[in-house]
């Protein structure tokens, strides 16, 4: 509740949308959930240098797992889109970038032409397919219907167009983000609030718990 002495709570409007991959954050927790399982069994049962290459492996491997599967985000509002990959925090005011482009992966472009890669909206191949093949037969099902409405006469038989007259054709989900992104860009790169200077930063947090975990093991691996 607002009281006379504080500010007003923001916008909604500016707030933050964030878009992550549940999929990689899902396989990221099992995948940690097995090496802490296996890492911290080593510890408990093993012996001697057993303990400090299962400490030493964990060190290197549990940030390593968390940053490309759990840490990577995409952060986007009305002034700026944040990008949060594995090793990196990329800041762009809308004004600053040419393009958002998919292909075999998705990918900002700034003004100055250095590309980003968005870690948190990965390309599925096989999600356009499959989104590719229903429009191609909700737009049959729709070619086979009548001037009166059902196919075959108006009896109710045959696939309805289902959203590819409402809405355009089917899409993969994080193409719908990109085409999300896009329209955010399209309204406010001429925003002056969107306008500043890009700023890219190294996550430091993550890089040095794994640089640590490698010189350990390597160390551990070297003394035999």
């Amino acid at each position: 509740m607002t009281t006379p002495h504080q500010p007003p709570s923001p916008d909604p409007a500016t707030k933050d949308r964030v878009y992550r991959s549940p999929m990689g954050i899902v396989g990221g927790v099992a995948l940690l959930g097995i090496v802490l399982w296996l890492g911290i069994d080593a510890l408990v049962r093993g012996e001697g240098r057993t303990q400090w290459l299962a400490l030493a492996a964990m060190i290197l491997i549990v940030p390593l797992v968390s940053a490309f599967t759990v840490r990577p985000a995409v952060y986007a509002n009305e002034e700026r889109l944040r990008i949060r990959n594995p090793l990196r925090v990329i800041v762009l005011p809308w004004g600053e970038i040419a393009s958002l482009r998919s292909g075999y992966s998705n990918e900002v472009v700034t003004k100055a032409g250095t590309k980003f890669q968005l870690w948190a909206v990965p390309v599925s191949l096989r999600a356009r397919k499959k989104a590719a093949r229903r429009t191609a037969r909700a737009a049959a099902g729709g070619e086979r219907r009548g001037p009166g409405g059902p196919a075959f006469g108006g009896l109710g038989f045959g696939a309805p167009r289902g959203d590819v007259d409402a809405d355009g054709p089917l899409r993969a989900e994080t193409d719908k983000i990109m085409d999300d992104l896009r329209e955010l860009l399209e309204h406010r790169e001429q925003a002056e609030s969107a306008q500043g200077e890009v700023t890219v930063r190294w996550a430091y947090e993550v890089a040095g718990p794994i640089v640590a975990g490698a010189v350990l093991l390597a160390i551990l691996l070297a003394m035999g």
